[in-house]
């Protein structure tokens, strides 16, 4: 019973450890993406359109 206990926070460990590593690597392709997207959406909105129906 003491092994499947180690062996079970054994493996949480590791997923934690992989889940961890995993949103340290895509979290700056986050922000990226992000300040990207918000960016497109202010020049969307500054740049305004003649027509008053906004396409969606």
């Amino acid at each position: 019973m003491l092994w499947k206990i180690i062996g079970v926070v054994a493996v949480v460990w590791i997923a934690l450890a992989i889940i961890g590593a995993l949103i340290k690597g895509l979290f700056p392709i986050l922000v990226i993406s992000a300040i990207v997207f918000g960016l497109y959406l202010l020049y969307k909105a500054v740049s305004g359109s003649d027509s008053s129906v906004s396409k969606l």
